[in-house]
């Protein structure tokens, strides 16, 4: 209706002018009811013309959406596993610092797993005094298997010298055993060396593995005993939460709660018509009037467009997509943030709004290289601009009005 007044001034009005003082022609006789087309069609049809073509222009260059919504951050209270709520350290509504514990799930099975892991440390640190006090006995056996050995070795000795000097004296029967014995107290020595050894790398390697392994799985069962502590990833407030002891909470399908964070305003999103993807930019001046600050025009600057339309987007299923399924007319998605800080302040987060991208032309204009027509239909395309923010404050003044009388909220 403002285009067309706007349009009728022009056009109808200038017609009007020459009818009446050029022609002479009056309003209610000559120009009637039943003639007013006859005599006003010139100035009629051009208003026609001019307010559909200064409407496409406005609507085209300076977008305009009441699909916009004042967009906020929730995060979803719930466990890494499924168990049984066994307390509740939180209620409704309630302020949570970050990392303020929220609920704990039955921990027996955690604790009894704890507890083993404990266990097994302790099992192999007992290992290791063991282990030591055997390698302390283990250089006595060396001593022993050496004086044996060395025994062994003395007699043998002493009966080949004999048998030397009057083979009469010793028989070779005789040698023959003490060799044998010599022998065997010499891989008993040996024995002795080797078993200590293996002590020493057990010590050494063995048992810091196994006892670096069980602390492994100590820290690991303490983990997953932390795990059943749920905690608040960030501070905020406790929506949706109705646990009591007792309840089952899966992850998979049952969620405990939602945390609405303290910084949880993001902006504006908007869905634009997808006839004005060429003319959506980041870096648009835009302005936007919200139905929970009412009476407001915040100032607003285009921060992001996204690049792909999401009703479009297709997932992997057992079957094939029908072209007919994706047939629903999607928007363009932008994102919008206010251009002065503080002046989102007061819009409630959730709040439904109305917004308007204004294009601007001004680097173009000031081209060197333009043409007369085109820095003309530029300068246009900025000026019409105003009819929209003057249709913009309109709404902001209409839509308290028509909440709160023609629907009745």
């Amino acid at each position: 209706m403002l285009e067309f007044l706007i349009c009728s001034l022009l056009t109808i009005f200038p017609d009007y002018l020459v009818r009446r003082y050029v022609q002479g022609k009056r309003i209610g006789r000559e120009i009637n009811l039943y003639s007013m087309w006859f005599e006003l069609r010139y100035g009629i049809t051009a208003c026609l013309i001019l307010t559909i073509s200064l409407i496409t222009m406005i609507f085209y260059f300076h977008p305009s959406t009441s699909n916009v919504t004042a967009v906020f951050r929730t995060v979803t209270i719930m466990p890494e596993s499924t168990g049984r709520v066994a307390e509740v350290y939180v209620d409704l509504n309630e302020k949570v610092p970050a990392g303020a514990p929220l609920f704990r799930l039955d921990d027996s099975e955690q604790r009894a797993a704890l507890e083993t892991a404990r266990r097994r440390v302790a099992e192999i640190e007992a290992e290791t005094i063991v282990a030591q006090s055997e390698l302390a006995s283990a250089d006595g056996l060396i001593a022993q298997a050496e004086g044996d050995y060395l025994q062994a070795l003395n007699e043998l000795e002493t009966q080949v010298e004999l048998n030397e000097r009057n083979p009469n004296i010793v028989a070779r029967r005789e040698i023959e055993r003490l060799q044998v014995a010599v022998d065997g107290r010499d891989g008993a020595r040996a024995a002795s060396i080797s078993n200590k050894q293996t002590l020493e790398t057990k010590i050494a390697s063995l048992l810091p593995a196994q006892k670096a392994s069980a602390e492994a799985a100590l820290n690991q069962a303490q983990v997953e005993l932390d795990k059943t502590i749920v905690r608040a990833g960030t501070a905020g407030v406790v929506q949706q939460f109705a646990l009591r002891a007792g309840d089952i909470v899966n992850p998979m399908i049952r969620s405990a709660g939602i945390l609405v964070p303290e910084q949880r305003r993001v902006g504006l999103i908007a869905g634009f018509g997808q006839i004005e993807a060429q003319v959506m930019k980041a870096g648009m001046i835009a302005e936007a009037t919200c139905i929970g600050k009412p009476f407001t025009i915040i100032p607003m600057v285009v921060t992001e467009v996204q690049d792909v339309i999401a009703a479009g987007q297709v997932r992997p299923t057992d079957q094939l997509v029908d072209a007919q399924q994706l047939a629903s007319t999607g928007t363009l998605t932008a994102y919008l943030e206010p251009l002065y800080e503080g002046q989102f302040s007061g819009v409630p987060p959730g709040s439904n709004c109305i917004a308007n991208a204004y294009t601007s032309n001004h680097d173009a204009l000031h081209a060197p290289d333009i043409s007369t027509p085109h820095w003309l239909f530029l300068h246009v395309v900025d000026a019409v601009g105003l009819v929209h923010a003057m249709i913009l404050r309109l709404q902001a003044l209409l839509l308290p009005v028509q909440t709160l009388v023609f629907k009745g909220h």
